[in-house]
């Protein structure tokens, strides 16, 4: 395979900051291409990617580069120099989500083959990137002055998260810092945004399950109506919760599914509440838990009847969480002078999003850093959001991931201290 990148200008003047930014011919650009499209025409869900992962076994296999199996239908990979030193990882989530894809005018040529499932996140063009950048490295390899891992993580979008498995997969082994890029809607393709600290939440989901009474309408007094209720639940929690925090503390509670009984003059006996809560402290995040359950407790006994004994009840069941995603301060602060260096469009002070990851906990291992890389273009009409059935990337966006990891990859081997600190 010919080498994929051409001779960069030097630029001397960056004081050592890693040299030019890597120029990607039109051949390893339409690879690039072709292989997001490949994934996005194959989409699975999460520890369901079969197919997904046996592409991404016959890339590596085709590059040379030595890879298992790992969490079941994750692969991971390894890029060793001929010198020893240190160990960078790049990370790839390769599953996608449960939606149909609607036909449009940019997808006709490789929209989803598998009914009902989607890559409505961009993973599909992680899992390219990250195999981009596995070619180019593994054709510089002599010239690298550590190895680097390559993890494609199944799973990331169903909390606890793929991450978890393959960190006891042994994933990390040997890693010194790891590299994360997403694709964001919202952003200008080719940019890539981040911050040192807490860049997304940690987020839990809730499941509120509240047992009454049931009955007749035309029976009220013997009834506890549980609808009633959760209605006053949903009513009341986010006052609650505001009296218990300072105005400045960020969270996010938000519900998205309330279900109860199935006939239209019956008072049931259960309601089931479920949704959604976030922030960038995980004590504020055990708070709102405690305050749910407060409020919860008073509800049950002002609906409380005399005589009736161990009803309204409820059940309150915090599903796992993905932890509060914080890019470790040193590593960014020299990533984004690497990387302006190399004249890429970097915002590195992007507001914190509440949106969550399971890249955290990757970076509760190991230092590193996650950035978002833009993927919006109005001019050729690619704006749909995230988890859209019309989602979309734009596809000059991909080299731009490839280069970043590249030359963040690169720059660690050669001065991992200024990264690591000490």
């Amino acid at each position: 395979m010919s080498n994929p990148l051409s001779p960069p200008d030097p630029m001397a003047s960056l004081g050592g900051l890693g040299g030019s930014s890597p120029q990607l011919d039109d051949g390893f650009r339409s690879w690039l291409v072709g292989l997001r499209r490949w994934f996005h025409q194959h989409p699975e869900p999460g520890f369901a990617e079969h197919g997904t992962q046996a592409k991404i076994i016959e890339e590596l296999s085709a590059l040379g580069i030595e890879h298992r199996k790992a969490a079941g239908t994750g692969v991971v990979g390894t890029i060793h120099s001929e010198g020893k030193g240190r160990m960078i990882a790049l990370r790839a989530d390769i599953d996608a989500l449960s939606i149909q894809e609607a036909e449009t005018e940019l997808n006709r040529d490789y929209r989803s083959l598998n009914p009902g499932v989607m890559h409505a996140c961009g993973h599909d063009g992680h899992i390219a990137m990250v195999l981009g950048a596995a070619r180019a490295l593994q054709e510089r390899r002599g010239e690298l002055k550590g190895s680097v891992r390559l993890i494609f993580q199944p799973a990331e979008e169903a909390p606890p998260g793929g991450a978890i498995q393959m960190i006891e997969d042994g994933c990390l082994a040997g890693v010194d810092a790891i590299i994360g890029i997403h694709l964001f809607s919202t952003i200008p393709s080719g940019r890539l945004a981040f911050r040192p600290g807490p860049l997304l939440a940690t987020n839990r989901t809730f499941v509120l399950t509240i047992k009454g009474r049931p009955g007749h309408h035309m029976c009220p007094q013997d009834c506890i109506d549980p609808i009633q209720i959760a209605a006053r639940f949903i009513n009341s929690i986010q006052g609650d919760l505001r009296r218990q925090f300072p105005p400045d503390t960020v969270y996010v509670l938000g519900f998205g599914q309330v279900q109860a009984g199935t006939q239209h003059n019956q008072t049931p006996g259960e309601a089931t509440v479920v949704g959604t809560f976030r922030a960038f402290d995980q004590e504020v995040s055990e708070r709102i838990a405690e305050v749910m359950k407060s409020t919860m407790d008073g509800l049950v006994q002002t609906f409380s009847r005399p005589g009736v004994l161990g009803l309204p009840s409820y059940e309150f069941r915090l599903d796992p969480s993905y932890p509060v995603l914080f890019n470790d301060p040193t590593f960014t602060a020299r990533a984004a002078r690497v990387l302006k260096a190399n004249l890429l469009d970097v915002d590195d002070a992007t507001p914190a999003n509440l949106g969550a990851e399971d890249f955290a906990s990757y970076l509760e291992k190991v230092p590193g850093m996650f950035t978002f890389l833009g993927c919006r273009n109005e001019a050729k009409g690619i704006v749909a959001g995230h988890h859209s059935d019309r989602f979309d990337i734009d596809e000059d966006a991909l080299a731009v991931g490839v280069k970043a990891f590249l030359v963040l990859a690169e720059d660690f081997l050669r001065k991992p201290a200024e990264y690591l600190g000490g």
